[in-house]
């Protein structure tokens, strides 16, 4: 367990669920309205503004995409109160993860953060990642991207004490998919196909309730990193390699000193040392509640977690509607 960091103390835990609420309860108006865009400009000035009012010299590492993409929270961009005087901290952020399943008010939307000491979050360019996940409990090694989906069954179904067939793996629906998940049900391995949010999907491994065992295929980059911050506060491994589809994205690596393309990432490797992780439901999932307006209040589920403590913490919120 990595060591708590005085500089993460300076940045409060619950100060980074307030970030959360504030871009959960922005986009929740949005919900399906059926503007991806519009809800996630909500929750991306909403999620700005709350990170601006905390002393910190906080640095975007993950964001909504480079400067000459996205107006605000761009990568690299500088937030909060205390610029060049207060704790040096990266933060790795989707105000929105879900802008699709927000539109057209599906399940599992949410606003996630992710903070660390400088150096500490990959700087992930915005490509694609070749993705696996477990949970606690499993010996080191068990997953390996360089072996195919049906020997990682087989090795998780071996450490767990039941037949491949008794595995379930999360998997994003998507046509890029279909022979994975045509191999996975050739071993009669169970799949919980979800439309978008592999951010939940990662962490949902860690979760028994979720009976999901293992996270398979390919997502984005940047929400490998979101997700490896939360499992490191509460245990699983996971595996992550950048996937290139042309110049223009290794050269976008290349950019944010990525050398080695072909390398294989590990856990402490995507978010290293002590690390906060924060996220609030938008809409309902498997992981939070999401926003609900109730005679003139709105209720917010949140759950933050620590590295150094492995402590999760689970926060219901009230909000007073003005």
């Amino acid at each position: 367990m990595p060591n708590a960091s005085h500089v993460l103390d300076r940045v409060l835990v619950l100060e980074m669920v307030r970030v959360t609420e504030a871009a959960a309860i922005a986009a929740s108006s949005l919900i399906g309205r059926g503007d991806e865009k519009a809800a996630d400009h909500a929750a991306v000035e909403a999620m700005r503004e709350a990170l601006n009012q905390l002393y910190m010299d906080g640095t975007v590492v993950i964001g909504e995409g480079e400067r000459d993409e996205a107006p605000m929270l761009f990568i690299g961009e500088k937030v909060g109160s205390a610029i060049g005087k207060g704790p040096k901290i990266d933060i790795a952020l989707d105000p929105l993860e879900g802008t699709t399943i927000t539109a057209k008010a599906g399940p599992n939307a949410l606003a996630v953060l992710a903070v660390a000491e400088e150096g500490n979050l990959l700087n992930a360019p915005d490509v694609y990642m070749d993705k696996i996940a477990v949970g606690p409990g499993y010996p080191q090694g068990v997953i390996d991207l360089n072996k195919t989906p049906t020997e990682n069954i087989q090795a998780i179904a071996a450490a767990k004490g039941v037949k491949p067939n008794e595995i379930i793996a999360c998997v994003l629906d998507r046509t890029r998919h279909e022979k994975l998940i045509a191999e996975l049900r050739e071993i009669g391995c169970g799949i919980m196909l979800i439309p978008d949010g592999d951010v939940a999907g990662v962490i949902a491994t860690s979760d028994p309730d979720t009976t999901i065992d293992v996270y398979m295929g390919q997502g984005g980059a940047p929400e490998g990193v979101l997700a490896c911050a939360a499992l490191r506060c509460v245990g699983g491994q996971f595996q992550g390699r950048l996937v290139f589809r042309n110049e223009d994205e290794r050269a976008r690596a290349a950019k944010w000193g990525i050398e080695d393309l072909d390398k294989i990432y590990t856990l402490e490797e995507l978010a290293k040392g002590d690390c906060i992780f924060a996220a609030t439901g938008v809409t309902d999932g498997s992981l939070l509640a999401g926003v609900k307006r109730v005679r003139g209040k709105m209720t917010t589920e949140s759950v933050v977690m620590r590295a150094s403590s492995g402590t999760v913490r689970w926060v219901k919120g009230e909000h007073r509607i003005d």
